[in-house]
């Protein structure tokens, strides 16, 4: 059985559509440059409301990936 090392970064998602959307949005960008992503947990929900509407989600996440094993 192989042991799990990974790596924490914290990333913010914004959406006007959904907070479901906002994590997406954070969880695909983050996917262009981060390999091995395995996790999230969303720490902060928050939004901004126009004119007694909301008009923007934004959330933040932590996202856990595995690192990759160095040669030897």
């Amino acid at each position: 059985m192989n042991d799990h090392v990974y790596k924490v970064v914290e990333l913010v998602g914004s959406s006007e559509t959904s907070i479901e959307d906002a994590i997406q949005t954070a969880i695909t960008r983050a996917g262009r440059t981060l390999r091995n992503m395995r996790w999230f947990e969303v720490l902060q929900t928050r939004g901004h409301v126009e004119d007694g509407k909301v008009r923007h989600y934004q959330v933040v996440l932590k996202a856990g990936f595995t690192l990759e094993e160095g040669g030897s």
